[in-house]
Parts: structure tokens; C-alpha cells; sequence
């Protein structure tokens, strides 16, 4: 058994000034996208994007991550409550981020900026694609650092006790999350955009990698005690996650069924 370090929250403190911890994480996963996108069109596999475009990506990426993110936990998870506490949704220093609400974020900035430079909405999303997964791992050890959104009750070895959590060990299922989400499906996305592929094909794989990676982390995440467990016996994050892998497996299918380069993508 293992305990949880009970790490500060709070990382530096300059008067009234308070840096979080999971604040430095968003920086760090969006730091680690801009670097890996620039690096992508250094090495010729732009497919259309330049740095132009990637710093407008860049920045509604953010918009959309943060209000997507905002959005999503308000109407996915505690609609009731915020619609008895309106005034509440602006407040996200008190948490609640969801990561589907931020996708569609990020869906529909990349839609605008793809409208913009007059690109095919699937080529600006199979170049972001790969960039996301670090800024998932990064979030995942946020998570873990503040002792937050633990795992279920185990035996294992490895089972952690988490402050605020009770004496039972759980499973650190952020750091199953971050090896998942971030590292793997970083990995996979990676070697598979470093080849040509159809349009749409790397945006339907970060579709069935994270959807599968996130259902089953699920398994070992503790559900949320206002929700618990839904239909089935799973959790909002796999309900929210099987439409993602539906839509990924036909993107992919049809990707190769008629498939088209990006440099045909230009509208």
C-alpha cells in the first residue's frame, strides 16, 4: 500500500498571486502541442498547415479547451445544480473541467480557423490530432498531484491512499490516465500521422484510441459520488466516450473507403 504525498495544491504563492499546480499542467500540455506542431512543420508533414495558421489554431484551441471544458462539466455532469446557482458556471476556480466538453471545444475552433485559411475541417483536425495526447498527460499528473478524481477500492500492491478519500487504498487511476490517454495514444498517433494517410484517418484513430483508453480507464476510476454509476453499470465518462469510438471506427472506414491526400484537402 501506498499514500498519497498529500502535495500542496498550490505550487508558488507571490502575495494574493496563487499558481496552481493544475494551471502549470494546462501550460505544460499546451507548450508541449506547440512545440510538437512546429516540429511537424519543420519536418514537411504540415499537409497545408503553416505557422500562420498553427498559431491561430493555437490560440482558439485554447478558448475552446477552457470554455469547451467549462460547458461540458456544467451540462454533462451537474446541469441541475448549476441551473439552481447560475452565477456559479463562471466561477472554474473551483474546479469542474470536463474533457469531452472541451473536445467539442476544440472542434469547433478548429472548424473556424479551418473556415478562415479555406482548409477541409479533417485536415486541420489530422494535424492536431497527435499534439493533444501529452496535453492529456499532462492534466492526468495535475490530477494526481491534487489528490483528485482517485481510483476505486483495491488490494493491489500499488492501491493508494488519497487525502480526503478515506484509509482504503485505491487504484491512482490518473496515473492509469496518463499512461493511457496521454503516453500511448501519444505514441500511436505519432507513429501512424508519420506516414501519408487518408484524410480523416488520424482523426478517426484519436477518435477509437482515446474513446477505447478512457472506457477502460473508467473501470478503475471512481465515479462521480453526485452521479455514480448510470445505465449498465457505467460511468458518464464511458457513456460519453462510446459515441467518440462509433464515430472513430466510421471516420476510419470511411477514410480508406475514398480515400484523398491532405494537399487535395483545399477548399
Amino acid at each position: 500500500m501506498l499514500v498519497h504525498p498529500g502535495y500542496d495544491p498550490v505550487a508558488l504563492q507571490i502575495g494574493p498571486l496563487a499558481i496552481r499546480w493544475y494551471g502549470l499542467m494546462y501550460l505544460v500540455g499546451f507548450a508541449l502541442a506547440y512545440g510538437l506542431g512546429r516540429l511537424r512543420i519543420a519536418r514537411g508533414r504540415g499537409d497545408g498547415v503553416t505557422r500562420e495558421i498553427f498559431d491561430d489554431v493555437l490560440f482558439f484551441a485554447v478558448l475552446g479547451v477552457v470554455l469547451g471544458g467549462r460547458l461540458g462539466y456544467v451540462l454533462f455532469y451537474k446541469l441541475g445544480y448549476y441551473f439552481a446557482h447560475p452565477a456559479e458556471i463562471l466561477a472554474v476556480w473551483q474546479g469542474g473541467m470536463s474533457f469531452h466538453g472541451g473536445f467539442l471545444g476544440v472542434l469547433v475552433a478548429l472548424w473556424w480557423v479551418a473556415r478562415k485559411y479555406r482548409l477541409r475541417w479533417l485536415v486541420l483536425t489530422d494535424f492536431v490530432a497527435p499534439l493533444i495526447p501529452l496535453g492529456l498527460a499532462a492534466g492526468r499528473l495535475g490530477n494526481f498531484i491534487n489528490g483528485e478524481l482517485w481510483g476505486r477500492i483495491t488490494d493491489v500492491p500499488w492501491g493508494t491512499v488519497f487525502p480526503h478519500a478515506g484509509a482504503e487504498p485505491r487504484h491512482p487511476s490518473q496515473l492509469y490516465q496518463f499512461a493511457l490517454e496521454g503516453l500511448a495514444l501519444f505514441v500511436l498517433l505519432w507513429l501512424f500521422s508519420a506516414r501519408p494517410r487518408p484524410v480523416g484517418a488520424v482523426s478517426g484513430l484519436f477518435l477509437v484510441g482515446y474513446g477505447v483508453f478512457r472506457f477502460v480507464a473508467e473501470f478503475f476510476r471512481e465515479p462521480d459520488d453526485f452521479l455514480g454509476l448510470l445505465a449498465l453499470g457505467l460511468s458518464m465518462g464511458q457513456w460519453l466516450s462510446l459515441p467518440m469510438i462509433l464515430a472513430g471506427i466510421a471516420m476510419l472506414a470511411w477514410a480508406y473507403r475514398s480515400p484523398t491526400t491532405a494537399a487535395a484537402g483545399k477548399r
